[in-house]
């Protein structure tokens, strides 16, 4: 017998246009979201970002437990700090770690070992996934939890104007030796979040979509 409290759901979101009107405008604000690696140094107001971990933290969780934690980095030391860090993992990925096929993928992004956006980007939020909750309980499906967080909060940095790269340097646990978490939070993702470079550039490829019949069936 279940023992589960429900409430009124009064607070839904209704649109004041039809579903397909307000689906595609949305596509409108994220169709032109890319990932930059070219930042201004534009100060972003801690509010900001703030708003953006508030959506994040709105997504769906396993048992809702919300097993995230979004460290929010706006020193500059500190940023210093992991930027080093991130260009030494960097190095050896390059160097040794990937495979032929993973660079000839890579080669077209233009990316290398350095990582200037760390430093200039005005906020690096690294997103840790819990393993358990603070008090020791368990938690479910934590990596689909955690990716939806993510992904939300990158949907509310494109629709604040903002720009963001998901950076994943391997092995992360760097992260959590500079930015002083408990064992029980492992870094899962580093957003750099700020404004484009006036200046700034992406690769080609990134404008490349597989149509919709290649991602999308309908039985």
């Amino acid at each position: 017998m279940t023992t589960a409290a429900f409430v009124p759901y009064p607070d839904r979101y209704v649109p004041d246009q039809p579903p397909e009107v307000a689906a595609a405008a949305f596509h409108e604000v994220m169709r032109r979201r890319r990932s930059v690696r070219m930042f201004s140094d534009r100060p972003v107001s801690r509010e900001t970002i703030e708003w953006l971990v508030r959506s994040a933290h709105s997504a769906p969780s396993g048992a809702n437990k919300q097993p995230w934690r979004f460290v929010c980095v706006q020193d500059p030391f500190i940023k210093g700090r992991i930027r080093e860090a991130a260009e030494a993992e960097e190095r050896e990925f390059y160097a040794r770690r990937a495979n032929e096929e993973w660079l000839r993928d890579l080669a077209p992004l233009g990316t290398d070992e350095t990582k200037e956006f760390l430093t200039i980007a005005p906020w690096l939020v690294v997103v840790f996934q819990l393993t358990h909750t603070d008090d020791g309980g368990q938690v479910y499906y934590l990596k689909e939890s955690v990716g939806l967080a993510c992904g939300l909060f990158l949907a509310a940095a494109q629709h604040a104007g903002l720009a963001t790269l998901t950076h994943t340097p391997s092995p992360m646990a760097f992260l959590g030796d500079i930015l002083g978490r408990p064992k029980h939070e492992r870094p899962f993702l580093l957003i750099p979040v700020g404004y484009p470079a006036d200046d700034c550039l992406v690769p080609a490829k990134a404008l490349l979509r597989r149509p919709l019949d290649e991602v999308m069936v309908v039985v």
